[in-house]
């Protein structure tokens, strides 16, 4: 109870920060979205959206065993879910080799960036990271004492790791990657981010966000796990959002040494999650042949974007992700308002001064609605 109390004292003396009218999750949302899409969203939806191409969910979710495991744990959800995450901290730490203490169970990944954005912004210094990364972290660290230091990607929408670690100052207390990268779904060699975070976590800490990593096949999912395993001063967070369609859910995990999981769950509320997340997560762990069909699925849709982006001559990063940025040419505003009126939903993100398109990977059938709908706007 002290914790959750310390938690929601800080939250409130946080929140006082904030601009007037704006709520705390209001602000800590707000990065993901540029200022455009931010005021558009203030305005109200022009209509249904009938095809949700902005929050990266997976349209084929959840599994016909998490659909099973849902049905079955109704009953059960008049109980608190102490001993429930106590199991699946268990189950977790057997998969990722490691104990039930290096395991800090969340609502979503999201869930945890805040609680690490909080356990490090609190030490009146900054949090580095390529630009545009998902911000949710630093974003909540803002809210306390710490400054955001951006690092710009490069030329093919990739995290440059050398200049990021030239970036690394006195005052950085933690630095954020993401591989995969959201938003723009480029991929930087795991050996080379592997190598980074050994070198950086000897000097400050990094987190590592996993979020996409099973978007990649089996054999190209390299975690920096291991180096949790060897003590290092990492943390990893993984969520079932994605790959695994409970974004509804929000059940997600981080890995890190006893010591900074323990400093992260300071900040962290006491009962993270639920019965429902927790039974279908459960059964959905490692389920290799829906993940499976999930990405032959994503990756054929994606081609279809991808296919037309080229004929268009877009430029867009490499994605190996459910999701692709693209530089629209005109007003990325103008296009994200037009398709919502066809009831279409995408993001734009603001980069190197104007607001670029993002758009998430849906059913094969979608992907063509939207390229369609593409050629129909008057632009």
């Amino acid at each position: 109870m002290q914790n959750r109390r310390d938690w929601l004292k800080k939250a409130l003396i946080a929140s006082a920060v904030l601009p007037l009218g704006a709520s705390l999750g209001e602000q800590l949302m707000a990065a993901p979205v540029s200022e455009a899409e931010r005021n558009f969203l203030r305005s109200g939806l022009k209509s249904p959206m009938k095809i949700r191409l902005g929050s990266n969910e997976n349209p084929y979710g959840p599994s016909d065993r998490a659909r099973e495991a849902i049905s079955q744990i109704v009953s059960e959800t008049n109980r608190y879910p102490f001993q429930t995450v106590s199991e699946f901290k268990t189950l977790l730490a057997q998969k990722e080799h490691v104990t039930p203490d290096h395991i800090l169970v969340g609502a979503g990944s999201s869930d945890l960036l805040c609680a690490a954005g909080a356990a490090f912004g609190v030490e009146e210094g900054s949090i580095l990271s390529s630009y545009p990364t998902f911000p949710m972290l630093m974003n909540y660290a803002s809210v306390y004492t710490a400054y955001w230091d951006k690092i710009d990607l490069n030329e093919k929408l990739e995290t440059d790791y050398p200049l990021l670690a030239s970036r690394i100052k006195d005052r950085t207390r933690l630095v954020y990657i993401c591989n995969p990268n959201n938003p723009t779904g480029t991929l930087v060699d795991p050996y080379t981010v592997k190598t980074f975070c050994d070198e950086v976590s000897r000097t400050v800490p990094v987190f590592a966000d996993e979020a996409y990593l099973e978007f990649l096949e089996p054999s190209r999912q390299i975690s920096m796990v291991d180096l949790v395993r060897q003590d290092k001063n990492i943390i990893v967070s993984r969520t079932f959002s994605k790959i695994y369609g409970l974004a509804g859910l929000r059940i997600g995990y981080l890995i890190a040494r006893p010591d900074i999981a323990k400093k992260i769950a300071r900040h962290h509320p006491g009962i993270p999650t639920n019965q429902v997340g927790l039974a279908a997560a459960t059964v959905s762990l490692g389920d290799m042949e829906f993940m499976e069909l999930s990405r032959r699925k994503n990756a054929l849709a994606r081609k279809h974007l991808t296919d037309y982006l080229d004929r268009k001559n877009f430029f867009y990063g490499k994605s190996h992700t459910n999701f692709v940025m693209f530089d629209p040419k005109s007003d990325g505003t103008q296009i994200m308002n037009k398709l919502a009126e066809k009831g279409i939903a995408i993001r734009v993100w603001d980069y190197k001064s104007k607001p670029w398109c993002r758009v998430s990977i849906g059913t094969l059938e979608e992907m063509k609605i939207f390229t369609r709908a593409f050629d129909e706007l008057e632009l």
